[in-house]
């Protein structure tokens, strides 16, 4: 099979029947097997009962229903789970996503050897308060602390060669730091294309202000994961240490000050400082230890994504 499409969806039976049939136009223009995959995030509208109508008039619409709303990426990782396509492409519901852009995406994938193609909406038609400018810094912000060279990060259309989304979990909100997650997983090829971003024609967005906060936590957890995940001690053992060594050299020093008559012990704001430092020092070394303890119990210790094996 040429191409898997995962639409996760949250509200959108308006318009998946008009994403339905532009898709179905570009994949017969350009001769492509398929497969849509529709995974229903606990919507309270019709999206569902669509999906089954889908499905009836044509097999290559698949679906997926969750009991509630988990969010997109656990619609993401179970539609990655399901993609049996050569290339996966990932597409918002609300036809904000342009099919057109399908064909070019897959043989950047299949011709150019991308593992992964995100597209950058360059032209926006959101609210430059509400979206455009806090996206630009977030942006900005991935940019440079990822080393990835992406001007939109969380633009819901995206290219994947399908080892990539079956080497990589999704969870909580770390969709927008898929091309991270990827890096991170050794899939270091990952190009950009400029996509057409359409107007909403349908319902309202799902998403807030909150994202943003919520975000820049996320990349902090990928950041952290990504170089210290096996070996915490290598993180917190380094700070504990730094801590703990200026602790005890400054106690040292209180002391011998104390010793010479030149400061009052407890009145000395250098004195509880030390000891605080000290002790944080011990508290993080401790905390790296038992971090290394989880790490060499876990039953994904000696798990490593393995290309090629002869």
């Amino acid at each position: 099979m040429d191409i898997s499409i995962v639409v996760p969806s949250y509200n959108e039976d308006e318009s998946l029947p008009h994403l339905a049939e532009w898709i179905d136009r570009v994949m017969k223009e350009h001769g492509f097997t398929y497969e849509v995959i529709i995974v229903d995030d606990g919507s309270k509208d019709k999206t569902w009962q669509v999906t089954e109508k889908l499905h009836a008039d044509n097999p290559c619409y698949r679906g997926v229903k969750f009991r509630r709303n988990y969010g997109k990426s656990a619609a993401l990782n179970t539609g990655f789970a399901a993609a049996q396509g050569d290339v996966v492409i990932t597409m918002d519901a609300d036809l904000q996503d342009s099919p057109d852009e399908i064909p070019e995406l897959f043989h950047m994938i299949k011709d150019e050897s991308y593992d992964l193609v995100s597209g950058w909406k360059k032209k926006r038609y959101d609210s430059k308060l509400a979206k455009n400018i806090p996206s630009k810094f977030f942006n900005w912000t991935t940019r440079r602390m990822s080393g990835i060279h992406l001007h939109d990060f969380n633009c819901g259309l995206k290219a994947y060669r399908r080892d990539v989304v079956k080497s990589i979990e999704v969870y909580g909100e770390m969709h927008r730091f898929i091309p991270v997650i990827a890096k991170w997983a050794g899939f270091g090829k990952i190009g950009e294309k400029v996509v057409q971003h359409r107007k909403r024609e349908f319902g309202v967005t799902k998403f807030g202000m909150s994202r943003f906060i919520n975000g820049y936590l996320d990349l902090m957890s990928i950041m952290f994961m990504s170089k210290f995940g096996k070996q915490p001690m290598h993180f917190f053992g380094a700070v504990g240490t730094v801590s703990g060594l200026f602790g005890f050299v400054s106690l040292l020093v209180v002391i011998i000050l104390r010793l010479s008559g030149r400061i009052a012990l407890t009145k000395s704001v250098w004195f509880y400082l030390s000891m605080l430092f000290l002790v944080l020092g011990v508290m993080l070394f401790l905390a790296g230890f038992i971090g290394e303890l989880v790490c060499r119990n876990s039953t994904t210790r000696n798990q490593y994504l393995i290309e090629k094996e002869l």
